[in-house]
């Protein structure tokens, strides 16, 4: 069994350059792999391309000490972590596309013998089908073979630098001796429980932790449509309902983003869809939401021309999909200012996002989309409309006083009255 003492990490964004980094720190060679010339540029000049806490002092130390390179093309390794992105295709069916790359370019520099992780969440049996695209390409490695594991991240964007190591981690081997190779490597940073299984119940196991959260918070979104429908401010009724000592409703938002939560459900779905019953409707209301936060805009926008007889100004407060982080994947916020942008021809839509310098291409080039800083939005603004609770936020609440405010995320509450 070959000893691991370089790893090439296939994917450098939000899992794969922290992991890759994490490892470098504790003295593994590790060579990154990905795609984009940006990203390796700026890994190679010990920088990051992206906000995230501390990272950027591990890449800049791991690329001083000769620990840490990045190409765009894959080198041999003793060990290969691929952390690419698994979205989903129309009909939210997964997408492995990206998965099946990183294995034909991996293919090529295997002898045998080496470790090959897939760390991207992944619907049942992934693991096992990019096992088979890399023998698809090198059928002689069939025979003495590579080892195969599935090991999901389950890290908090903003804390990924401490969870990586504090966190506990599941590993799930195409065999016993696989799982235990994989241990062994994540040993060298992790500090948490390493649990031990099997591939497919490792894929299983992280869609049912972000199943788990998103059924939950459809039922806070659920519940702040009742409210709104009878009158009843649900954030209070959220906090007096955990008085009780066995429950804890979540809090409710403009629907569920991420590269997780909004994601990972949707392969369970796909795997089992007639029984996957209270997934599927989980998932139907949180992507919902963002179309009925749309609708009150649409009401206060109404109430506005009517009094002022011209269309109103909208500050949209956030575009990222969780506060203080600039991640945009999967993003409602970022969904709602696009559709209303589309459906709001004759508004003025200013939006602020503090943890950007330019709106994403997505929202460049529309001529009724100012960026604007947050203070500034508020104040030209007939209507704000606060999607993120950012820390920047917090003190906005009595400067949109007067204005028509929609509050998504109840940061306002105690500065409306």
């Amino acid at each position: 069994m070959t000893e691991i003492s370089t790893v090439a990490v296939i994917g450098l964004g939000y899992i794969g350059l922290p992991t890759a980094a994490i490892l470098a720190e504790n003295g593994v060679r590790v060579h990154g792999v990905d795609v984009s010339d940006r990203t390796v540029e700026a890994v190679n000049a010990g920088r990051v391309p992206f906000v995230e806490p501390d990272l950027a002092d591990f890449v800049s130390r791991a690329v001083d000490k000769g620990l840490l390179s990045a190409s765009t093309q894959t080198p041999p390794a003793d060990a290969y972590i691929v952390a690419v992105p698994t979205p989903f295709k129309d009909g939210h069916q997964p997408d492995l596309s990206y998965i099946e790359a990183a294995a034909r370019g991996l293919a090529p520099q295997l002898r045998g013998d080496e470790l090959v992780i897939l760390e991207s969440t992944s619907p049942p049996g992934a693991t096992e089908h990019m096992a088979e695209v890399i023998y698809a390409e090198r059928p002689e490695l069939r025979e003495p073979g590579v080892d195969v594991a599935h090991c999901p991240e389950r890290v908090l964007p903003g804390r990924v630098m401490v969870e990586l190591v504090t966190n506990d981690r599941i590993v799930g081997g195409s065999t016993p001796e696989a799982a235990q190779r994989a241990e062994s490597l994540y040993r060298t940073f992790c500090k948490g429980e390493i649990l031990l299984t099997d591939c497919r119940t490792a894929e299983m196991a992280k869609l049912v932790e972000n199943s788990f959260r998103d059924v939950n918070i459809a039922f806070a979104n659920e519940l702040s449509v009742i409210c709104s429908e009878l009158g009843i401010d649900v954030w209070e009724l959220i906090e007096l309902a955990n008085h009780h000592p066995r429950v804890n409703i979540l809090q409710p938002g403009p629907g569920v983003g991420g590269h997780c939560i909004a994601v990972d459900p949707w392969f369970i779905v796909d795997a089992a869809p007639s029984t996957a019953r209270l997934i599927r409707s989980a998932r139907e209301i949180n992507d919902a939401k963002p179309q009925w936060v749309i609708d009150q805009v649409k009401a206060a926008a109404f109430d506005v021309q009517q009094q002022t007889g011209r269309a109103p100004r909208v500050a949209a407060l956030g575009l990222a999909f969780k506060p203080n982080i600039d991640d945009l994947r999967e993003s409602p916020a970022l969904n709602i200012v696009d559709s209303m942008a589309e459906q709001f021809t004759g508004s003025q839509i200013l939006v602020a996002e503090p943890h950007v310098d330019e709106l994403p291409p997505r929202l460049q080039g529309r001529e009724n989309i100012t960026f604007l800083d947050a203070s500034e939005a508020v104040e030209q603004a007939d209507i704000v409309l606060l999607l993120v609770d950012h820390d920047a936020f917090g003190q906005l609440g009595a400067a949109a006083a007067g204005k028509r405010v929609i509050d998504t995320r109840g940061q306002w509450r105690a500065q409306q009255g």
